[in-house]
């Protein structure tokens, strides 16, 4: 095989440089990165493959959130949920063992190899409400709000369990992270205002 022009190498680097040094394979062809050239700089160790079809420079800096900003490249339409979510805006005590996601009822599936993630479907408002855009790494990255979180703890407390949702709610409203408008409101979305109400009334 003929080697790789230095030029083409350098060429290719520089685009991923341009886009903040992280590529999916999709977009690298679509900005004229021929695979030959992708999978050349790969090789020299000048790429790394962070996840499958995701290529990052290897002399860029280390990802303060790697397994977020994995998620949130390969599946855009994903929303950090839950546990996660909780960690993001670094609430409770809970160490997520996945990615939490939260993604429309028809959305496929997403293939997600040497990724632990949770998918969890939502649809309507509790899917497009409190949806908040965070840049991290340099990749946009979509998680719920601190109230509409909470929300989500005590929805699917029988998955996550009812002490998560509990720590977070006490934690929130401890630290002023969450006001009481914000919590109703979110409750109402998600349809557990009755659940929610007992703890809600006991914090003022």
């Amino acid at each position: 095989m003929a080697k790789m022009p230095a030029s083409s190498l350098d060429q290719a680097e520089t685009l991923f440089r341009k886009h903040g040094g992280m590529l999916r394979t999709s977009r690298a062809l679509a900005l004229g990165i021929h695979p030959r050239t992708l999978y050349a700089l790969r090789d020299s160790g000048r790429l790394v493959e962070i996840a499958r079809g995701l290529y990052r420079l290897a002399d860029a800096p280390p990802l303060s959130t790697p397994d977020l900003v994995r998620v949130a490249t390969l599946v855009p339409k994903a929303v950090i949920c839950l546990i996660s979510a909780l960690a993001f805006h670094e609430i409770g005590t809970q160490l997520p063992r996945a990615v939490y996601i939260a993604l429309p009822r028809t959305a496929r599936h997403p293939r997600l190899s040497h990724l632990p993630a949770r998918v969890f479907r939502f649809s309507g408002p509790p899917l497009t409400e409190g949806v908040e855009f965070h840049k991290v790494d340099g990749v946009e990255i979509r998680v719920y709000s601190l109230a509409k979180t909470i929300a989500d703890c005590f929805k699917y407390r029988h998955k996550i369990g009812l002490d998560a949702a509990l720590e977070a709610l006490r934690d929130s409203w401890r630290r002023r992270r969450a006001t009481m408008d914000d919590l109703w409101r979110y409750a109402a979305i998600c349809r557990v205002k009755n659940v929610m109400r007992p703890y809600l009334e006991s914090l003022t």
